[in-house]
């Protein structure tokens, strides 16, 4: 009887051991399926970690502008159409939320000049215009960045807002104030369901995963350490309030060169959005008076920042898929027409607010307009953040700042910038710098500047200052781009 059990058992035993070798010897051919889209009815918090000079894969960051590559920039117009198709399964966004640049400031190599990380928000911006928004009762194929400065997150040094923007807030690097802590909360407690998008560096993502994870009492396993870019980390949390970790893998190998746009953009009459004017002022001639500090050597050429405007008044502080064909069209678009070529590219601080209806909204369509001409032609790119575009004297702070040696530690002499701005900016900016000539004469000067027209996205305005310090305005350059014939739908990669 004893040897009969024993047989029984070892029958069992060497069934159980067959089954686990097929099990085995089969899985080399079983691939794990990945996960579907989330939950619409969850409250998802979608963490996408956007690159920088610390953690980045190979070829996506220019180690001297830390800015994205071309290769880098590839990558998050692949992205893109992942998020909206694997991860939130074509439905549209409930939020945005990108790192504020001027939180993460990096140094350059092999200079030690610190510039902003742009990163986090071109790491979404594709993704945004995939999304809708409706203002004025009109859809448009765009979507809010929130990336404006909550009280405490403003780094020493920068203009402070005179109103922060609560519906607008964006998030810090550091996280100081825990004002990232506190944004994460808010979405969890208030529990609107939807899909929660947050662009930031690894170093901050892993902190307000671990946050979040020990605020809410979560347990989940996170990850211990960065895995790359093409890794995205969703928080699901079901109406009951328990939450599990979902992974992402993109599986992106975008390629290295400058991304070529599914077909051309419509070429316009060439410079006809304006009527042409120029402008000159020399000292000495007509009571004008070379201002002291001003710059020399230096032509700063400006551009209104991309599409925003389905209909008159719509705007949500980012452009519209028409804006995106234009954006990544400019180094194509602008090819051959500079003479001297841009040495920088600068812009507005997108953490900056910009007033609109039913609320304000983070400005983030001047410096997101030119990024693609920056990471194409391998310019360093700065923003303005040391004094606020609402302030009633802007003008004249903005013409000091590119135009005289000033104490914020800019200095444009011998250089060549490529300016994008606010085109309701850019005419009082430019008065702003010629009445400077004329300081002995009651406005307007013996030389007014035309308004820049509400419908205009194609001139360029070339400011040139000379050895001496004269100064040249004129209007004669254009991308050469048909702004009512860009398509309404954004390019698909």
């Amino acid at each position: 009887m004893q040897s009969l059990k024993i047989a029984v058992v070892w029958t069992v035993s060497l069934v159980i051991a067959l089954t686990l070798l097929a099990g085995c010897g089969s899985s080399s051919n079983t691939t794990v399926p990945p996960p579907g889209p989330l939950n619409a009815d969850n409250v998802n918090l979608i963490f996408v970690v956007s690159e920088d000079l610390a953690y980045n894969a190979l070829g996506d960051i220019n180690p001297s502008t830390a800015n994205l590559t071309n290769q880098g920039l590839q990558r998050s117009l692949l992205m893109a159409t992942f998020l909206q198709q694997r991860v939130l399964g074509m439905k549209n966004v409930t939020g945005i939320y990108v790192l504020e640049p001027m939180t993460h400031l990096q140094t350059a190599l092999p200079a030690a000049i610190k510039y902003p990380d742009m990163a986090a928000p071109e790491t979404v911006q594709q993704f945004a215009l995939l999304n809708q928004i409706t203002l004025f009762d009109h859809p448009g194929n765009s979507y809010p960045l929130n990336s404006s400065y909550a009280p405490g997150s403003v780094p020493t040094g920068f203009a402070t807002p005179t109103t922060y923007c609560a519906t607008c807030q964006g998030i810090d690097f550091n996280d100081k104030e825990n004002n990232n802590e506190n944004l994460l909360t808010s979405i969890v407690t208030k529990g609107t369901p939807g899909f929660y998008v947050i662009s930031a560096p690894w170093e901050t993502t892993s902190a307000m995963l671990e946050n979040i994870n020990r605020i809410e009492g979560y347990n989940l396993t996170l990850p211990a350490s960065y895995a790359g870019p093409n890794y995205i980390y969703a928080l699901s949390i079901s109406l009951s309030g328990s939450a599990s970790l979902v992974t992402y893998n993109g599986n992106l190998n975008p390629p290295s060169t400058y991304p070529i746009l599914p077909t051309p953009t419509p070429a316009g009459t060439p410079c006809s959005a304006q009527t042409p004017f120029t402008i000159n002022v020399t000292g000495g001639v007509g009571g004008a008076v070379i201002p002291p500090g001003i710059n020399t050597n230096e032509t700063v050429y400006i551009v209104r920042h991309a599409d925003a405007h389905p209909k008159p008044d719509w705007s949500d502080g980012n452009y519209v898929c028409a804006g995106q064909w234009r954006a990544l069209d400019l180094p194509y678009a602008l090819r051959g027409k500079f003479t001297p070529q841009p040495q920088q590219a600068y812009s507005l601080d997108p953490a900056q607010t910009s007033p609109g209806v039913p609320n304000d909204w983070s400005a983030v369509a001047p410096s997101l307009t030119i990024e693609p001409y920056a990471i194409a032609n391998d310019l360093p790119y700065g923003l303005v953040a040391s004094f606020e575009i609402s302030d009633p004297n802007y003008a004249a702070l903005t013409s000091n700042f590119f135009f005289t040696h000033n104490q914020t530690g800019n200095q444009f002499s011998d250089q060549t910038v490529l300016l994008a701005w606010s085109f309701a900016q850019i005419q009082p900016t430019v008065q702003a710098l010629v009445s400077s000539y004329y300081p002995n004469v009651a406005a307007p000067t013996p030389t007014p500047v035309p308004g820049w027209p509400p419908n205009d996205y194609d001139t360029v305005w070339t400011v040139t200052l000379d050895a001496v310090g004269n100064l040249t305005v004129n209007n004669a350059l254009c991308e050469g781009i048909d702004s009512d014939a860009l398509p309404a739908t954004c390019p698909q990669f």
